[in-house]
């Protein structure tokens, strides 16, 4: 592995520790806050000490040969620890019986870690070693003993809370049910590891060369394995937030032919509400929706009830349902007054004034104009047709690609613009 592998994924999981700790702070007593912390922080640590270029700080730094093995073993010992004491902590069940769970996880992997330097300095390893000390030492005594300690605990680790996660995979749905699936995918492949590992070392005890698996199998491995495995935890508390921000961008997105097609003239629009585009998603779609509303209500003079009762009709015959029908004869009513509203500005807007045709009184009737029975018969239309909320405004919005649509707004320009 390039040292990349091991700082790019110790420099994230580290950002993610930093950019939570004021949840810590605020849920520190929390068991499953405190675990989840835990797990990310140790995730973080095992992929910054087991960088060969760390691992060779450590020792020059301390003047012992290798000391970093004992080390870097403790820290994956905690790092299975956590694992499994988040998931106890997760599932949850009676208060007494999760505490019991943990307090036992808790005490067999310190057990464990602290083995580890024991058998260290009752052994001897003389050579450093930056990438295979594993296999180089598998038939040293006490350093024998002190890598199958760790990888055995590695491995318990990811056998229970492979088996514990798909249990409960069965019983939930969603976001909870799709991180218990990556996090069985992530366990796996630390179990991978630990097979790969301990096989590599058993081929030492027997006189063969395995070495291959130990350094150039296992490490890729656990890596992926580390960083699914985070992310299978991070993904139900994460997942419905992001949800809900891919939903609004979304909304935001499939609302834009809508908002387009209203956005009135240029006076007008340096007073639209401006927001960068950076903002947060909810925040563009509830100023895009604010926006649209606001323009609908100033559009309602030139909405022409006739408009939307022949594209109704002509839907229907074309053989859409009525609900579809009616969201498209709303659109064509509104693009057709958006039409009227550029020929024809209504008294009190902002538009260009028009020139004047001379003395009201000399002035003939305006055979486009809408009526405010039908002004106001298509106000009603419109309302009930947005009445079910967000969705149908997307609903409108989509419609306006529709040719029955185009073709009311082909028909109103002409219509608008002939001479009278």
């Amino acid at each position: 592995m390039r040292n990349t592998d091991y700082y790019v994924p110790a420099v994230a999981l580290g950002i993610a520790f930093l950019a939570k700790l004021p949840a810590l702070r605020r849920g520190w007593r929390d068991p499953l806050v405190r675990s989840v912390h835990f797990l990310i922080f140790t995730a973080a640590c095992c992929f910054l000490f087991a960088a060969p270029p760390t691992i060779r700080a450590v020792n020059d730094l301390t003047g012992v040969p290798n000391v970093s093995a004992p080390l870097v073993y403790s820290l994956t010992c905690a790092f299975s620890c956590a694992c499994l004491l988040l998931i106890v902590n997760w599932r949850g069940g009676a208060p007494e019986a999760v505490r019991a769970r943990s307090r036992a996880w808790s005490l067999a992997y310190a057990g464990a870690i602290t083995a580890l330097p024991v058998f260290f300095l009752l052994g001897d390893a003389p050579v450093e070693r930056l990438r295979d000390l594993d296999t180089y030492y598998a038939t040293t005594p006490y350093i024998r003993e002190m890598i199958v300690t760790y990888l055995t605990a590695h491995m318990v680790s990811a056998v229970v809370t492979t088996t514990l996660c798909l249990r409960w995979a069965r019983e939930v749905r969603q976001w909870l049910r799709a991180g218990l699936i990556v996090l069985v995918v992530g366990f796996v492949l630390n179990l991978l590891f630990g097979i790969a590992k301990l096989a590599a070392v058993a081929a030492r005890w027997t006189g063969r060369d395995w070495d291959a698996l130990s350094t150039s199998v296992a490490p890729p491995i656990v890596a992926a394995g580390g960083l699914i495995v985070t992310v299978g935890f991070l993904l139900p508390l994460l997942g419905p937030q992001l949800g809900d921000a891919c939903r609004a961008w979304t909304g935001h997105v499939r609302l834009g032919p809508l908002w387009r097609l209203l956005r009135c003239p240029a006076r007008q629009r340096a007073a639209m509400p401006q927001i960068p585009w950076w903002s947060a998603p909810d925040m563009l779609l509830t100023v895009r929706e604010t926006v649209i509303h606001d323009e609908l209500l100033r559009l309602q003079p030139y909405l022409d009830d006739l408009v939307r009762r022949r594209a109704h009709d002509t839907a229907v015959a074309g053989g859409a349902g009525e609900d579809r029908a009616a969201v498209l004869g709303v659109a064509a009513m509104v693009a057709a007054a958006v039409e009227s509203r550029s020929l024809r500005p209504h008294p009190g807007t902002d538009s260009e004034p028009q020139p004047d045709s001379g003395p009201a009184s000399d002035a003939e009737p305006d055979s486009g104009s809408v009526s405010e029975e039908s002004s106001a018969k298509a106000a009603v239309a419109l309302t009930a047709v947005l009445s079910p909320g967000r969705q149908r405004l997307v609903q409108l919005s989509n419609a306006l690609q529709s040719p029955i649509v185009a073709a009311a707004r082909q028909e109103a320009a002409p219509r608008e613009s002939s001479p009278r």
